[in-house]
């Protein structure tokens, strides 16, 4: 194997397996140990300049990060259920207990004279804003609704998310002197080309939920609802009751908000039925916790088959029992058991099982491009469509994904946009800034704290149910306290704190090796990556994670430390007398539009 190139950024971000996840790459360590120290506005700055909505992911996110966590691999010996570090709960502390952040925003720069229309007010529209605004840029956000958010307002329930916590974060963005024409719903695309705008970016997510055409669909049309449509009438509350005994259709997240709606709103036999298995349910792992947690069951391998009504009045639904099957390369069917199908009573019937987009406002004839899939052609690192100066993304851009996600895509089109606006090449991405720093302070001291925390993951305290399901806007997660933050910020690993080997300062005594608690770090003859991974003290099979391999030391061999379980706990650097060993801040900060020009971007 070949010297491993620690000099390109690419490499220590990969090792940083939180940040590296987060479609935003937010400097998750970075932030834990601010909150560690009851930083708490530095932490929440961090987190705004990446994923623009703190207090809002930090409730809502489908972490990716979490999954992805090195504490749940490590701990696989330790524990029965290795848990990682609850990231997302932490960015929730950093919003809740920050100080009066607001002198902290970025100040505008005069207007520059170019005009840019954000279709949509939610994620990945007002990201577009909070980065091209401070630059200049005259940006206006236009909504059928009142007031900005998009789903984020609409589809998530009060009862995860407070609509003061949207107000103050989407007021974040606005007060950049972003101009949200609320109310106002852009029906023709040709029109708005026709406005003279330099740039139009399109955020108007997946608007429209699939409906199951199955037998008495029409019939008890009155009783049967499309899942994202009722969030949106119980939201603005158009709804405010619902029958006694519901069946919820779809395994996604929305299923597990419209069940724990209908909870809240009367229903006292509601239940989940999915085709597929539980575990293959697209929810999240924790919202199907939370629903059963509610006394919710989930029902799986059931496949509608009618709305059962008597005279228009819906009295119950017909499912048929089916298992999964799999073929030798592992797609799955689902085949009928031949059991009798299943009968459920019901009143009322929520209907949850995807959405789709919808774009009955961009005329086909406008120059836009859209595949067989109804979805605009783009390219998937510009967001740029085949009309030059209009950008789709969030759930406009490649179908429904989450809120993280089209904020990641906010922040690509806002440098597109800024790219195209300069007359410069949109498809020449600006590289992320970096940085690389040593944290010895003393011969056995480091400047972060690198005891490694024995401590299991920290349970978020709940409100109490019967006040919880009282209401449908009574938050149920009532978040971490200040001292439960701080111990759940000490089991984060630092991993962007990197071990940085020397080899021509290496005597290749072993010292390293004795005491590295993980038997992660080798010195053995080089090889093929793959006869190396297996001759390794312990064999590196998660080939998902990288090999650091040094360049030839003076006996010939090479040093090789398997980064996948590393614990980034520095008695390798400890215990090295001569110094080879190193560890090292590795800090990334994803380029925003602006700074391919080199300019110093307000964050």
């Amino acid at each position: 194997m070949q010297r491993t190139n620690i000099a390109n950024p690419a490499y220590f971000h990969k090792v940083v397996d939180c940040q590296y996840a987060c479609p935003a790459h937010t400097p998750v360590p970075e932030y834990i140990r601010m909150i560690a120290q009851r930083r708490y506005g530095d932490a929440y700055m961090v987190n705004w300049v990446s994923n623009v909505f703190p207090g809002i992911l930090g409730r809502t996110c489908d972490r990716p990060c979490e999954p992805a966590c090195r504490r749940g691999r490590v701990e696989e010996s330790n524990t029965q259920a290795p848990e990682p570090v609850a990231i997302c709960r932490l960015k929730r502390v950093a919003a809740d207990m920050k100080e009066d952040v607001r002198a902290r925003m970025p100040k505008t720069e005069p207007s520059n004279g170019k005009r840019v229309a954000c279709i949509g007010a939610g994620p990945a529209s007002l990201t577009v804003a909070r980065d091209l605004a401070p630059l200049g840029y005259e940006v206006t956000v236009f909504d059928g609704e009142a007031k900005p958010g998009g789903f984020i307002r609409t589809q998530i329930p009060r009862f995860r998310l407070p609509e003061s916590v949207i107000d103050e974060e989407t007021g974040y963005v606005l007060d950049l002197g972003v101009e949200f024409r609320g109310g106002e719903r852009i029906d023709s695309m040709t029109a708005l080309m026709g406005q003279g705008w330099d740039a139009i970016f399109v955020g108007c997510g997946a608007p429209r939920g699939r409906d199951l055409d199955i037998p008495g669909r029409r019939e008890a049309a009155e009783s049967i609802h499309i899942g994202i449509d009722w969030l949106n009438s119980v939201s603005f509350g158009h709804v405010s009751s619902i029958g006694k005994r519901v069946i919820v259709l779809g395994g996604g997240n929305t299923a597990m908000d419209c069940c724990r709606s209908a909870r809240r709103l009367g229903g006292t036999d509601v239940k989940v039925i999915v085709r597929s298995g539980f575990e293959e349910m697209k929810a999240s792992p924790w919202e199907k916790e939370d629903a059963q947690h509610e006394s919710i069951p989930i029902i799986n391998f059931h496949v509608p088959k009618a709305f059962v009504h008597e005279n228009g009045k819906l009295v119950g639904m017909s499912f048929e029992i089916v298992k999964a099957v799999y073929d030798d390369k592992g797609r799955r069917t689902l085949e009928p058991t031949g059991e009798p199908d299943a009968y459920f009573e019901c009143d009322e019937v929520l209907v949850a099982v995807g959405q789709e987009n919808a774009f009955p406002w961009i005329e086909r004839d406008c120059g836009i491009d859209f595949d067989k899939w109804g979805l605009p052609v783009l390219d998937a690192s510009t967001f740029q469509s085949s009309v030059p100066n209009v950008f789709f993304g969030g759930d406009a851009a490649f179908g429904p994904k989450n809120i993280i996600t089209a904020v990641a895509h906010g922040h690509e089109a806002a440098v597109s946009i800024d790219k195209l606006l300069r007359a410069e090449p949109v498809d020449d991405r600006p590289p992320p800034m970096t940085n690389l720093v040593s944290q010895k302070m003393g011969i056995h001291e480091w400047s972060y704290d690198n005891d490694t925390s024995n401590d299991l993951r920290y349970k978020v305290p709940w409100a109490k149910a019967e006040a919880a399901l009282a209401s449908i806007r009574v938050e149920v997660e009532l978040g971490f306290d200040a001292a439960t933050a701080f111990k759940e910020a000490g089991r984060c690993l630092n991993c962007d704190v990197q071990t940085v080997f020397t080899e021509t300062a290496c005597i290749e005594c072993d010292a390293c090796v004795d005491i590295c608690p993980m038997d992660c770090i080798n010195f053995v003859d080089n090889g093929e990556e793959e006869g190396l991974r297996s001759r390794l003290k312990a064999p590196a099979l998660n080939l998902a994670q990288d090999l650091y391999v040094s360049g030839g030391l003076k006996t010939g061999r090479v040093m090789v430390k398997d980064e996948d379980v590393c614990l980034h706990c520095g008695l390798c650097a400890e215990r090295c007398p001569t110094g080879a060993w190193d560890m090292q801040k590795f800090l990334l900060k994803m380029s925003l539009a602006g700074q391919a020009q080199g300019q110093e971007v307000p964050a």
